[in-house]
């Protein structure tokens, strides 16, 4: 999805986009990898240089509620964000460089089900996250 549809996306739900959103938005939706919220503040920042991080993280929230952005868990704690994927995508996240490449994962639903199941739960959705180091990065050492 364009930068121009997540802000018409944004609009249509009833967010004011300021400059400061916009900001944000833009980072998000052109970053390759996942960004934590201290990330997309400095990256922003050169676009608005008022933003405070507050504004961040409220315009994440918004972007997790129109499932535009998804977000990411890291080693350290931190939540990271990165653009949603169409249909149902899981993650494979280099650990050093943080880029992300999203892969199908429908197959799996049948093997979360019967975890569920031998475990008295029904499984309504599942988030998986494998990591890694990319090609790239494994060149460079």
């Amino acid at each position: 999805m364009s930068v121009e549809n997540w802000l018409t996306e944004f609009r249509s739900q009833g967010y004011r986009l300021t400059d400061a959103r916009r900001a944000v938005v833009e980072t998000v939706a052109k970053s390759p990898r996942a960004l934590t919220p201290a990330e997309i503040h400095d990256l922003a920042k050169e676009q608005y240089p008022k933003l405070g991080l507050v504004t961040v993280y409220r315009t994440l929230e918004k972007l997790e509620e129109l499932n535009l952005v998804q977000r990411v868990h890291q080693e350290q704690g931190c939540n990271a964000y990165l653009a949603h994927a169409e249909g149902h995508q899981h993650l494979l996240i280099c650990q050093k460089c943080k880029k992300a490449v999203y892969f199908d994962g429908d197959d799996l639903n049948a093997s979360f089900a019967k975890v569920g199941e031998k475990h008295g739960f029904i499984v309504q959705e599942h988030w998986l996250q494998l990591f890694g180091i990319c090609e790239e990065c494994r060149e460079n050492e």
